[in-house]
């Protein structure tokens, strides 16, 4: 592979995640949160890989695609990718993708980057910012038949060669990786650069590539792995207890009684 790679990265919209719970209500019979005034935003993640993918491109070149999907992605939240330094921004918009799982949306992603042409890196971010499940970058992989490399916080490009340092539960790894590979990015080595203003106003006036699920030819009911039985929000229902004593040796012994009489130690 020569240096200037073509780097697709994932990104999803998704709802802020630091919105107060109260700024969501559980649609039970829809099995749906629904956020209410609630900014769409990117997830903070896949900013991350995007950053990731820049940094590449900064340099070695090539080029850096971004792809989202769902119902409706929107493309002013997206724009911040192209302002940034992506070179193209296609949406894969369709209401076959509303509420997918995370088996069926790395089913999509992987349809989609394939009609694409591929891409010698595949980048995303370590989890969403609101399942936070994980799943889609090593889904990817899979359906692509691609290596996978998890959380990488530095990235060594060669030809055809990418060495990698991944943080693992306790420390790190070198890694290296035969291109083309799928590889998410961790969220502590990545925060994305700001825009300037003039490359705002010229990522809203670029045009986004847009695909839906008859354009990939998948079918997504088929791709569901997870059906939702029931959705509540969960019931919070504690009491508090004052231990009291008149000095705070007796408080401390009363709560060692209180504990075990409660059998809590």
């Amino acid at each position: 592979m020569a240096i200037e790679p073509n780097i697709v990265v994932c990104m999803k919209q998704v709802f802020d995640p630091d919105a107060p719970p109260k700024s969501f209500r559980i649609d039970a019979s829809g099995k749906r949160v629904v956020p209410e005034g609630v900014a769409p935003l990117i997830s903070p993640f896949d900013e991350n890989a995007l950053e990731a993918a820049l940094r590449i491109k900064d340099q070695h070149g090539g080029k850096v695609t971004v792809v989202s999907m769902g119902k409706a992605p929107s493309k002013r939240v997206l724009d911040r990718a192209v302002a940034s330094g992506a070179d193209r921004l296609v949406l894969l918009q369709d209401e076959a993708f509303d509420e997918l799982d995370g088996y069926a949306v790395a089913n999509v992603l992987a349809a989609a980057i394939g009609k694409l042409g591929g891409g010698d890196l595949i980048l995303c971010g370590g989890q969403a910012a609101d399942s936070n499940n994980g799943q889609t970058g090593i889904g990817i992989a899979e359906f692509l038949g691609l290596p996978c490399v998890s959380l990488a916080r530095s990235f060594e490009l060669g030809e055809g060669k990418l060495k990698l340092e991944c943080a693992t539960v306790d420390g790190s790894a070198e890694i290296e990786v035969t291109l083309p590979a799928v590889v998410t990015v961790n969220s502590e080595a990545f925060t994305l650069r700001y825009p300037p203003f003039p490359a705002i106003r010229a990522a809203q006036k670029q045009p986004a590539e847009l695909m839906g699920a008859a354009d990939l030819a998948i079918d997504v009911a088929s791709a569901r792995r997870i059906t939702v039985v029931d959705l509540a929000a969960q019931v919070s229902d504690t009491t508090c207890e004052m231990i009291k004593g008149e000095t705070a040796a007796e408080a401390g012994a009363n709560l060692a009684l209180r504990l075990i009489e409660a059998k809590l130690v």
